[in-house]
């Protein structure tokens, strides 16, 4: 069965990049040069120094490693992705003419564009009809394999608040960055709503802690009082304790 997913590394506080560059925000040939990155690089380490990820990228050396193993077990998963506009712009040309994805590719845009074919299986194709559309056509080319929202955050965010994701992996780095590009800040929440998710595995590395969720949605979260015993009593209850 077709799931989306996402990974996404994150510093210890939830920051996946440094703060974004406020005077040239749309400029990705900047990118580098900018704050976003140093913060970004530090909490994708772990990946960058694995083998399996640099050998996608075309690069020689990297590690042998369960990061590597978790890696390549990531793009075995995905059968298509799905992208933001802005991932897509900084991304074109690094990536040159064989891109590390080897599938099709949606990216989520209001310029439209021609379908980019490229070399190794991979294609982009610019949906400028909406977020569910992109995810739609993605799990119509993804093969009964997993559609993979590779980024950015935001999109990410737009994902998970529309209840459009199935399975989040964190790879948290052991970082405190303390400003940057909050992973879950304006998921559209209110002070009774949660959303609630079922860790279904974690690994623990010096390096970096991977935990993968299974997200279950939206739910209201409800006031308690846990005593003593553990027992839970109920807001009424609660009231009459209190009284005593």
């Amino acid at each position: 069965m077709t799931k989306v997913t996402a990974q996404m590394s994150v510093s210890l506080d939830g920051f996946y990049t440094g703060p974004r560059d406020t005077e040239h925000p749309h400029d990705m040939s900047r990118w580098m040069r900018g704050p976003e990155a140093p913060g970004f690089f530090r909490v994708t380490r772990w990946a960058v120094d694995a083998a399996a990820w640099r050998e996608r990228q075309g690069f020689a050396g990297g590690e042998r490693s369960v990061d590597s193993e978790i890696v390549e077990e990531t793009f075995a998963a995905a059968g298509a992705y799905v992208m933001g506009r802005r991932m897509f712009d900084a991304g074109e040309f690094p990536w040159g003419d064989e891109p590390p994805f080897h599938a099709p590719a949606f990216v989520v845009t209001h310029r439209p564009r021609e379908v980019l074919e490229r070399q190794g299986g991979t294609s982009f194709t610019f949906v400028t009809e909406g977020l569910e559309r992109a995810i739609d056509l993605a799990r119509d080319a993804a093969g009964g394999k997993d559609v993979a929202v590779s980024g950015g955050g935001e999109l990410l965010r737009q994902v998970l608040a529309a209840g459009l994701l199935d399975q989040l992996d964190l790879h948290i780095a052991p970082v405190l960055l303390g400003e940057g590009q909050h992973l879950f800040h304006g998921l559209g929440l209110g002070a009774d709503d949660g959303i609630e998710l079922v860790p279904d595995r974690v690994v623990e590395l010096p390096g970096v802690t991977h935990i993968r969720y299974t997200v279950t949605g939206r739910s209201k979260l409800v006031l308690d009082d846990r005593g003593a015993s553990g027992e839970l009593v109920g807001p009424g209850q609660a009231e009459q304790r209190s009284a005593l």
